[in-house]
């Protein structure tokens, strides 16, 4: 008896909606896409509770006949290729011909078409991939598709759907990329009779994406248009300065297709570099244009991800058009001053050798007392103080665990003296058996990650209501991770509360934060969330990444400690658990003993020959 056979057409579309049809996201992308092709000016999109029990897509396309209707039914129909070589040309959107089939396989499919040369259209009802109907029906030209209760006909796959406000969010998301593919083309968004955004026909890609994300969105974008040898780079991408801490507004697309390449996603963050802060992500609306047979948009099931034959040509040219664009921004804000800058700063390396950031400067006389036998840093903890807060103020002494014998190295007996400051932020100690350099951000890491961590394992975190609530626009992806996520951000002494479709009030944070850091703070939590990284199923994980991530934005908020500051420092270090690196793994400190010193110097080799003598 024979074990393998043929699956049904109805099996197989169904296994095909497995790799095409993630969510109902996937359906508006993808009949989207059939739109442009179409040749669609005016594009509506509608859905209800997220998309999975309703879904339209009206354009005022080319339409299609009746017969052509019924083909599109069937699987790999499509009008887009003829052949093989045609996949070297692909100008289209969409070219597979597994959309709709697939589609109508795992919901309640409803097909209205017109040709503008017909006087009827053609109405096509499809349940889970069986036709009910075929008739006319009375339409302007174009196409109309609705689709209703999705994944009924299999309804494992919508125990894999998330809530209501996310999948609605990434809806959003997908309508609006491919708005801003097609400024030249009309787009309403409603959600269950809201009308969430509709944009006009737009000259300009910057006037669409203020019609989209707003006139504040467009203030730090700069403009960027370069071509070379076939290819075209053009878009708008964030001024020097001007970051996220995420990708999430990272939005490339490749011949009007929005896409994920490692290739350009590289290129744009290489550039930014010296631009932005480490850590954090440019802002980016990048086109690139080029010749369709150098890039292959078929590696992707839904055609996320793409190919290009010469990466490293490609990547070439958008490093260097972006650094233009950016170097051009720099000189036009600098140029009124660079030749006095210029000036200044060689006059400064002329007169000046020390360091930045030193401290008051030490004489000879003072420095070889210190030296000879001046009393060293003392190391007797203060007075411990009371605090009302969970979290005690910058400058007070961490109340913690006492440090064990091992926790603190011996060469650390109470004999460091202090002698100045090197490269800006290292503090240089001379002691008993060598020299050390303390990295003093390190080391405020490190109290500052310990006092966190206690105050969340304690359940101690203090939240202050600010006087005035601060406003948070987010986009809808991540507006619908902090609906979700509200409670959970509210142990961690962060509350925020609606207001308005996609903007939120945030009334209180931890004390220890800065009210002028509350947004930034707010939004970095919830690219942690979209990432996965922060979740409910894992607290000490939460903790332990919230207080990294709290002692880096609250150090880096804060001045150099002072002279006088550094007994007060060192006390709260070897206070800490772990003094000897900060919450990153990196070390507060090196030592250099005075045998590693003597050997660099040949001290040893001079002593015993002057012996001899």
């Amino acid at each position: 008896m024979a074990r393998i056979s043929i699956l049904s057409d109805q099996v197989a579309n169904q296994i095909a909606a497995g790799e095409v049809i993630e969510r109902p996201a996937s359906i508006v992308k993808e009949l989207v896409e059939n739109s442009l092709d179409a040749g669609a000016t005016s594009i509506e999109v509608e859905f209800k509770k997220g998309g999975s029990n309703y879904i339209r897509i009206e354009d005022n396309g080319c339409g299609m006949s009746k017969d052509d209707a019924l083909l599109s039914l069937e699987r790999h129909a499509t009008s887009k290729i003829k052949s093989a070589s045609d996949l070297n040309r692909l100008s289209s959107m969409g070219f597979r011909g597994e959309a709709i089939p697939s589609i109508a396989s795992v919901s309640r499919f409803l097909l209205q078409t017109r040709e503008p040369e017909s006087k009827s259209g053609t109405e096509l009802l499809i349940d889970a991939g069986k036709l009910i109907h075929c008739r006319e029906c009375g339409m302007p030209p174009g196409t109309r598709i609705t689709v209703w209760q999705l994944f009924n006909s299999v309804p494992v796959r919508r125990k894999f759907l998330k809530t209501v406000a996310t999948e609605s969010a990434h809806i959003v998301h997908h309508t609006r990329l491919y708005a801003l593919a097609h400024p030249e083309v009309s787009f309403a968004l409603i959600d269950d009779g809201r009308t969430l955004f509709q944009t006009p026909a737009c000259p300009k890609l910057k006037d669409r994406v203020m019609e989209i994300f707003g006139k504040a969105a467009t203030g730090n974008l700069i403009e960027v248009n370069e071509e070379e040898s076939g290819l075209r780079l053009s878009g708008l991408i964030g001024a020097p300065g001007h970051s996220r801490s995420s990708r999430h507004e990272m939005l490339i697309f490749v011949n009007n297709r929005p896409v994920e390449s490692r290739t350009l996603g590289y290129a744009l963050i290489e550039s930014y570099y010296g631009h932005i802060p480490k850590g954090r992500y440019p802002v980016a609306f990048l086109f690139l244009e080029m010749p369709p047979s150098q890039v292959d948009v078929n590696v992707h099931p839904a055609k996320r991800e793409i190919r290009f034959r010469n990466e490293a040509s490609v990547r070439g040219f958008a490093v260097r058009s972006i650094l233009k664009a950016l170097k051009e921004t720099v000189e036009i804000a600098v140029g009124p001053v660079e030749l006095e800058l210029r000036k200044a700063n060689r006059l400064v390396a002329q007169i000046s050798t020390q360091p930045v950031h030193a401290p008051k400067e030490i004489s000879q006389t003072e420095s070889s007392r210190t030296r000879a036998g001046s009393s060293p840093v003392t190391r007797e903890s203060p007075a411990r103080e009371g605090t009302e807060h969970g979290v005690p103020p910058v400058g007070a002494p961490v109340e913690g665990p006492p440090v064990t014998e091992a926790a603190t190295p011996s060469s650390l007996d109470r004999s460091w003296q202090f002698v100045g400051w090197a490269q800006g932020e290292l503090a240089l100690f001379d002691t008993e058996s060598g020299i050390v350099l303390l990295d003093a951000r390190a080391a405020q890491r490190r109290i500052w990650y310990e006092r966190v961590l206690i105050a969340y394992g304690n359940q101690s975190v203090q939240s202050q209501t600010l006087l005035l609530p601060i406003p948070l626009e987010l986009d809808p992806v991540s507006s619908a991770v902090l609906s979700d996520n509200m409670e959970l951000l509210e142990t961690y002494g962060i509350i925020a509360s609606p207001f308005g479709r996609n903007f939120f009030r945030i009334e209180s944070v931890p004390t220890w934060l800065p009210e002028g850091d509350a947004g930034t703070y707010v939004s970095d939590l919830v690219d942690l969330l979209r990432r996965g990284d922060l979740s409910d199923k894992n607290k000490n994980a939460n903790e332990d990444l919230l207080a990294k991530h709290a002692s880096r934005r609250v150090v880096n908020g804060t001045p150099i400690p002072g002279d006088d500051e550094i007994p007060s420092l060192l006390d709260e270090l070897f206070e800490t658990k772990n003094p000897l690196a900060d919450p990153d793994g990196r070390p507060t400190f090196i030592e250099i003993p005075r045998s590693e010193l003597n050997r660099r110097f040949h001290r040893g080799s001079v002593d015993s020959h002057r012996a001899e003598l």
